[in-house]
């Protein structure tokens, strides 16, 4: 399975017990969608490897307690402590409305409600405090806060999403 192909569920933050259970930290508002999982895909010297689970349930918020099936001592849990999870991407639940995943709206063309079309979503930029769509215009990145304010519509047969944007805000990009 390729990294592409999958979304981060989460991390193995921590041992459970000395037969090998460790607890995942994960990365959702919904931890309870994950909770009956066959097999996860561990990274591995950036690898993903299937690993099938045993058992698993919920521990406090945003943790799952697993027992994998090959993974019976402290010692192999050592060896995929703080291993990222990851998960199919067509295991993602499906959002509507105009809620979307980051993957998801890659190369929609972008239409502001005052400017028009004013390119296409090259990327979203999570690292800062706040996400940033990145758009490109012919070459040139225009940055826009991804706020669901600016949000009007998502149009996913037609790969388009309508922002309304302060007036200013894109125009410094174009001028």
């Amino acid at each position: 399975m390729r990294k592409e192909d999958c979304f981060y569920l989460g991390k193995i933050a921590k041992k459970f017990s000395f037969k090998g259970e460790v607890l995942a930290y994960l990365d959702t508002d919904e931890p309870e969608l994950y909770q009956n999982l066959e097999s996860v895909f561990v990274e591995i010297n950036k690898s993903l490897v299937p690993f099938f689970i045993e058992s698993s349930s919920l521990h406090k918020d945003k943790f799952l307690r697993i027992r994998f099936e090959d993974i019976q001592t402290e010692e192999e849990a050592d060896e995929i402590m703080g291993s990222e999870l990851y998960l199919p991407l067509s295991m993602l639940p499906k959002l509507e409305g105009t809620q979307f995943y980051y993957h998801e709206v890659i190369g929609f063309d972008v239409i502001d409600t005052r400017l028009g079309n004013i390119g296409k979503i090259a990327a979203i930029n999570d690292s800062g405090a706040q996400p940033l769509f990145e758009i490109d215009k012919n070459g040139t990145e225009i940055l826009i806060p991804l706020i669901d304010d600016f949000i009007i519509a998502l149009d996913r047969a037609n790969k388009t999403i309508t922002l309304e944007t302060p007036k200013g805000l894109v125009d410094l990009y174009l001028s």
